[in-house]
């Protein structure tokens, strides 16, 4: 098979697609996989280091406001149509697949009007302006959430396969985690609060958490706190003005990154977190409660709707970015991390909508795709 996947920007667009490639490679080895994107986005670091090679063109996603940089911008994204045709025609793919995002504009575009095979992954539960552009054009979308497929009734076909990510459910031994634990610092006999925001951390999520522990409100349970690298060093000075040390904190363990995230989410209590598509599944798959903390969009809520589909279960609470305080986030966790029956109830009903054998889904419904044609 030989395919294109147009990827580009953020991490919750390129890892599916790296997902995607990744079964496509292991069902047939002799595959031939390459990607689209810019020469700005993470793409550049994470499409190499999964072993793909990217072909960057000159796109931008549209802004509202009037101004000779977006104009430009616009320019330049139609005119990398161009460029993109003479990929397909150099490469010859039997199908073009975009994750979302605007890189999608002129991929997907020039996919069509060449009549080859195209695919579009939408993970969140409200499709983004890209998906809902090109949904009726389109040989299949395929969703992360049900939710998504009652967005998208013109499509020509929607398929509901939930979102690929490389987390998944362990299960971990009581001497595994006894070990994970005391590798990071922290005890083993109080409950644990994941919290996290990102490879960059979230600097609402980070102020937060911090107010929380100067406050010492954590006295009954742990915090494992990946904080991101750019956030870090910031979170350091502040609590050493409160003379309080990074290193030397009760119950908390900050760290820049965690590079064990999937055994970290499996042997957590409770996660504090944004609610990406991505994050929303893994949460889903691990089986864990969650409090959300949306990050807020001008344009769309997306974030917000992906959290919204654990909080109507049961399974999550959510906090909205313009309440989220020390003290708000506190009794949140307060009114959660203590009632152990409580825990594993949100913890069941968040596992209900984990999505099952998602790349295999993917993989039989481009197959199907591929031979329509």
């Amino acid at each position: 098979m030989r395919v294109i996947i147009s990827a580009a920007g953020t991490g919750g667009h390129i890892n599916p697609g790296i997902a995607i490639a990744n079964k496509i490679r292991e069902k047939e080895p002799n595959s031939k996989i390459i990607f689209i994107g810019t020469n700005r986005g993470l793409e550049n670091d994470l499409v190499p280091r999964a072993g793909y090679e990217l072909k960057t063109i000159e796109a931008y996603g549209l802004k509202k406001e009037i101004s000779f940089t977006n104009l430009k911008h616009i320019v330049q994204t139609i005119r990398s149509r161009k460029d993109v045709k003479k990929i397909i025609d150099e490469f010859k793919p039997d199908v073009v697949i975009g994750t979302g995002g605007y890189i999608c504009g002129p991929v997907i575009s020039a996919a069509i009007s060449k009549n080859i095979p195209t695919v579009l992954h939408e993970s969140n539960a409200y499709p983004g302006k890209a998906v809902k552009m090109f949904a009726k054009e389109v040989d299949l979308v395929l969703a992360g959430f049900e939710e998504a497929k009652t967005r998208l009734v013109d499509s020509k076909k929607v398929v509901v396969t939930g979102t690929p990510t490389k987390i998944k459910k362990l299960d971990i031994s009581d001497a595994r985690k006894k070990e994970i634990l005391r590798e990071i610092g922290v005890k083993n006999d109080l409950p644990i609060v994941l919290v996290f925001g990102g490879s960059q951390g979230a600097q609402a999520i980070n102020e937060a958490v911090q107010d929380l522990v100067i406050k010492k409100a954590n006295k009954e349970y742990q915090i494992i706190w990946a904080a991101g690298q750019k956030q870090y060093d910031i979170i350091k000075e502040k609590f050493e003005k409160e003379n309080m040390y990074i290193n030397n904190l009760t119950n908390v363990k900050v760290l820049p990154y965690i590079y064990n995230m999937e055994e970290m989410l499996n042997i957590a209590d409770l996660a504090v977190c944004r609610s990406g598509a991505m994050t929303i599944t893994e949460i889903a798959i691990t089986g864990k409660p969650a409090i959300f903390i949306p990050l807020p969009s001008h344009s769309a809520n997306r974030q917000e709707d992906n959290a919204r589909v654990l909080e109507k279960i049961g399974a999550a609470k959510i906090i909205l970015n313009k309440d989220l305080t020390g003290k708000k986030l506190s009794e949140e966790i307060d009114d959660i991390i203590l009632k152990k029956s409580e825990l594993e109830e949100m913890g069941r009903l968040a596992s209900t909508i984990a999505p099952n054998n998602v790349e295999e889904k993917i993989y039989s419904e481009i197959k199907q795709i591929i031979g329509e044609k």
